[in-house]
């Protein structure tokens, strides 16, 4: 009698724990999105994290695999002391993170070997957890750019975090996730942007080629202290890919100073050679890097597809158990 041992494999197989990170990446679960609100929803961003430090969140990131959360080497001062780093994921809020948040322990922290400082190129690290997570509603990866994909200039994006909501304020406690859309600026405005009020007592930075733009040049919306590491996500298709790397900017939402991120497909060499099992999201056929400016995700709950021969092979080993 071997049918109910197959057949339990089978369920096993189809379950979420055997998923790999590439067939369910930057397909959140939670769906029921609220419009104009600025607290993000339970699962709504479920690749975004908490890294913690002595326990207390100092930096945003965002999980790509079941091993490997991506955030930005200027979180990290001291990457040889990984036991005072833990990694909070599948929370919403960070007073009482809830039943669907876990802790887990950092293994090594991975900083480009490129980045020379603050507001510098390669502001980009890779933090290994000491055990792989188990993906469920509330924890799953984004999808990694391959370079084909192009973001373009205003295409709106969503930037997410548990950071300052101005220079002045704290985050008021339970600390609920925030999230706000931004569109891509590209650089050479931006640069123009970052060019001005340098009588104000701001000095002219330059926006290199690894760096992307997203904001408002009327300043009032932006990332802020707290948020940096965090993820730059855009919808493209069906899937949310991650476009940039919360890495720096002048002051938070200040006029002709929006956020600046790291772009993730400049460092696309980097993350292949340090997680070579990592799975990169193509453009799709035909150029479409992505859908209509705005867009919104499809309403209800998706399920990934899997490969069809792979789906045959599997089946064919169990028949035979029978």
């Amino acid at each position: 009698m071997r049918r109910l041992p197959a057949m339990a494999l089978l369920l096993l197989w189809f379950g979420t724990q055997g998923a790999t990170a590439s067939s369910v990446c930057g397909r959140p679960r939670m769906l029921n999105r609220m419009v104009g609100g600025q607290d993000a929803l339970e699962g709504e961003w479920p690749w975004q994290v908490s890294i913690q430090r002595n326990g207390s969140h100092f930096c945003g990131g965002s999980l790509i695999t079941e091993r490997w959360v991506l955030t930005a080497a200027h979180c990290f001062s001291n990457t040889s002391q990984t036991s005072l780093y833990q990694v909070l994921l599948g929370a919403r809020q960070l007073v009482r993170p809830g039943p669907h948040a876990v802790f887990a322990r950092v293994k090594r922290v991975e900083s480009n070997p490129l980045y020379q400082g603050m507001a510098s190129s390669a502001d980009v690290a890779l933090v290994e957890l000491e055990a792989p997570v188990t993906f469920t509603n509330y924890i799953l990866p984004v999808c990694v750019p391959d370079p084909s994909v192009v973001f373009e200039t205003g295409m709106n994006c969503w930037v997410t975090g548990w950071g300052s909501p101005s220079e002045e304020d704290r985050l008021p406690n339970p600390r609920v996730l925030q999230k706000l859309a931004v569109p891509i600026i590209d650089t050479p405005r931006c640069n123009l942007l970052y060019s001005k009020d340098a009588e104000s007592g701001f000095q002219p930075k330059a926006i290199k080629d690894d760096m992307l733009c997203a904001g408002f040049a009327e300043g009032k919306k932006d990332a802020c202290k707290g948020d940096s590491g965090g993820p730059l996500v855009c919808l493209v298709g069906q899937s949310w890919l991650q476009a940039g790397v919360i890495s720096w900017g002048e002051g938070c939402a200040r006029r002709n100073r929006p956020g600046v991120y790291i772009r993730v497909t400049s460092h696309h060499a980097w993350i292949r050679r340090i997680i070579p099992e990592l799975e990169f999201q193509q453009a799709e056929p035909g150029g479409q890097t992505r859908g209509p400016r705005g867009q919104k995700p499809p309403v209800g709950n998706s399920v990934p597809c899997l490969a069809a021969p792979v789906l045959l092979s599997v089946l064919i080993a169990l028949l035979a158990l029978l």
